[in-house]
């Protein structure tokens, strides 16, 4: 019998141009070669332009999804994405507490590239209060990040630094928090990662044209998938990046709105290969 590749869960929505959500997870954990396991936590209608309409799911069908896969086999990291509501953020919060010793990486998904909400205020605090003290590590973009750190106060604080983002988000109980700042107004990219002791490192990528359907479910699958293959949350954030740094590069646009990452460009750079040779 084969060994099996270190398998990883993922419970996100659905999105049927597989720029994002569970699909783009599933890739991307396959492209690094791991295992996908999924749990489905809602039906979106969109396309490449945006979310027109979201089917959450039952709480326990989510849990049902979950508990019948972890019971009959060993998982090695957990991605958490869009969940849905409120009672799936809680139910998913008692099924991470029995697996505390297994990594979890939380992409905390408010709204869609093009601003559809995805998350309201309770579930923002139940995620805060629930999930943010088991994680092992939260990947939210710069707006996202000042929007949990601040909460109620966000319109006081749009504006405040991303240090201050991320020692507030690190006080709500999360080991390690990178901030990526594609939403900045800078010239390159600048992702930070932080830890108990404040920045660890800054990662500075350049800024590609374009606006992209799913880059951040790639990267924090992405770091899902190396931390699966045992490396440490700061070599899984570097060797991430690059990954998705590529698959932005070499992304394609299928129809009328953001590029599609291509979680898949390194087998197309082998076929390019192959054909001149």
């Amino acid at each position: 019998m084969n060994p099996m590749p270190p398998a990883v869960m993922t419970f996100a929505a659905t999105d049927p141009t597989s720029g994002a959500g569970i699909q783009a997870d599933i890739l991307t954990f396959a492209s690094i070669g791991c295992h996908p396991l999924s749990v489905i936590t809602a039906l979106t209608v969109q396309d490449t332009l945006g979310v027109d309409n979201v089917m959450v799911f039952d709480a326990d069908w989510v849990n049902e999804q979950a508990r019948i896969v972890l019971e009959d086999m060993q998982v090695s990291a957990f991605k958490l994405g869009m969940l849905g509501s409120v009672e799936n953020i809680a139910v998913i919060a008692e099924i991470m507490a029995d697996y505390p010793d297994i990594p979890l990486l939380i992409d905390p998904v408010l709204s869609s590239g093009r601003g559809d909400e995805l998350a309201n205020e309770e579930m923002q605090a139940a995620m805060i209060d629930l999930l943010f003290p088991q994680a092992t590590l939260i990947t939210p973009n710069s707006l996202e990040a000042r929007r949990l750190a601040f909460n109620d106060d966000y319109d006081d604080n749009e504006d405040a630094s991303l240090d201050d983002s991320a020692k507030r988000l690190l006080q709500m109980g999360c080991e390690h928090v990178l901030i990526t700042g594609t939403h900045e107004r800078s010239a390159e990219v600048v992702n930070t990662l932080y830890g108990s002791k404040g920045q660890i490192k800054s990662f500075h990528w350049e800024r590609l044209p374009g606006s992209y359907h799913g880059s951040g479910c790639t990267l924090t699958s992405a770091i899902a998938a190396c931390m699966a293959h045992g490396l440490t949350v700061e070599e899984a954030v570097a060797e991430a990046q690059e990954y998705t740094w590529q698959t932005l590069r070499h992304a394609f646009r299928p129809g009328m709105g953001q590029y599609i990452p291509d979680r898949m460009f390194w087998a197309r750079d082998e076929e390019d290969e192959s054909e001149q040779g």
